[in-house]
């Protein structure tokens, strides 16, 4: 529901920069710690500030005030969402211009404080909701008659994923190892990808439980859903392509993925939902949903080079995936599948309909025979040793710019 929160013309006494990812109507709940203060603790984003919750939660009327102390975010998104929506107003409040409940002391600047993984994280699924993507994908691999799989147009397409890999933003990985087939080869050889690639994705948080044996509604999913993050699943395709038949990704994906230090709430969202993709066939009863399910939000992923400046790659758009996270979430109860406060589910390599929206280096240079050329001359078709990789998403509308800050990381060379 839009309400005082989601005023575009509103201002916070705390100093936000013009075009921050973080003005008052964002409010996204992360992790921190400061050298003075080590321990992990609640903090909001405000501008380059982070207001600490464990600090400000006697100006709260929330009960248990005990979840800003903790070092994830589980016990605080359990909570419920008129809990969630309640802080969110008063937050607002405390934060507004001409406030004087609380001052600076009661802010850390975020160069100061160390981010963590906001979430205890259950069970991760990553989903393949892009037609664009699989078409893409599939035109590579199977050609165009045969692009698309017959169940793709009928289920939100998905596996289960390593959650013990998920780093934050920030967080360096070496470049993985494992079974690769050259071309032309009659047996498979063992080293270090030389095929590194990103994949442009967002995550969910699920923030409500359910028993094993219930299912969760396509119309009340967003009910279950407390937020949203930038996710980058690392992708090694050499070690994919041969180890994915019949089972699916395994190695070359659960190595490592990066999320963004910020969970931006549902909340904070709802005046950049969109209308998604038509859907042709119409999806079975369970999958069917009212109203617009998609949000707005723009995304970049840049490409840095040791020692060079960051270079947009690509440019692409949350609205374009076929499946909204409300049917992908009901599809992944309807067999009675339960779900835990902390589960994750991303979306899936989010392409759009032109070259420069594709999510993918397997996509940006067509597996590897269109190079990107890069501000020194040099090419890539996949990612190199230290190469960094810049993740960013806002939605922007009316003058407001809600953010999601950054993913980054870089590839080190394989561990010996």
């Amino acid at each position: 529901m839009i309400n005082k929160t989601h005023q575009p013309d509103a201002k916070s006494w705390v100093d936000v920069p013009e075009g921050s990812d973080f003005p008052i109507q964002n409010l996204p709940y992360g992790i921190f710690s400061t050298n003075d203060q080590p321990q992990k603790r609640v903090g909001v984003a405000i501008g380059h500030q982070i207001l600490d919750l464990e600090k400000a939660a006697k100006h709260l009327s929330i009960a248990d005030k005990s979840v800003f102390s903790s070092e994830v975010l589980n016990d605080f998104m359990a909570l419920g969402k008129e809990v969630h929506q309640s802080v969110r107003t008063e937050l607002f409040d405390l934060l507004s211009e001409g406030n004087t409940t609380i001052d600076a002391s009661y802010l850390v600047n975020q160069s100061d404080a160390t981010l963590y993984i906001p979430i205890q994280i259950g069970d991760y699924t990553d989903f393949y909701s892009s037609e664009e993507h699989a078409t893409n994908v599939g035109i590579m691999f199977r050609g165009k008659d045969n692009a698309l799989m017959p169940n793709w147009k009928h289920i939100p397409v998905g596996y289960h994923g390593r959650a013990s890999s998920i780093v934050v933003s920030g967080t360096d990985l070496h470049r993985p190892k494992g079974q690769k087939m050259p071309p032309n080869a009659d047996a498979p050889v063992y080293g270090p990808s030389s095929r590194m690639d990103i994949e442009l994705e967002m995550a969910f948080v699920v923030g409500k439980s359910t028993a094993l044996g219930d299912t969760v509604e396509a119309e009340e999913a967003e009910d279950y859903i407390f937020g949203m993050m930038l996710f980058n699943d690392w992708s090694a395709r050499d070690i994919q392509k041969w180890e994915y038949v019949p089972l699916g990704p395994f190695l070359g994906k659960n190595f490592g993925s990066t999320v963004s230090p910020w969970v931006v709430t549902m909340e904070a969202l709802a005046p950049f939902r969109v209308a998604g993709p038509e859907q042709s066939p119409t999806p079975l009863p369970y999958l069917q949903t009212s109203g617009p399910r998609a949000f707005d939000i723009q995304l970049e992923v840049s490409l840095q080079p040791e020692g060079l400046a960051p270079q947009v790659i690509c440019n692409s758009n949350f609205k374009y995936l076929y499946w909204s996270m409300s049917q992908q979430l009901a599809h992944q109860t309807v067999n009675g599948c339960n779900l835990n406060v902390g589960d994750m589910c991303a979306s899936g390599t989010i392409s759009g309909p032109t070259k420069d929206s594709f999510g993918s280096l397997l996509e940006l240079t067509w597996n590897g025979t269109e190079p990107i050329t890069l501000s020194d001359g040099s090419q890539r078709t996949f990612l190199e040793d230290n190469d960094t990789i810049i993740m960013k998403g806002w939605c922007e509308k009316d003058g407001l710019r809600i953010g999601f800050g950054e993913a980054t990381g870089k590839i080190l060379p394989s561990k010996k």
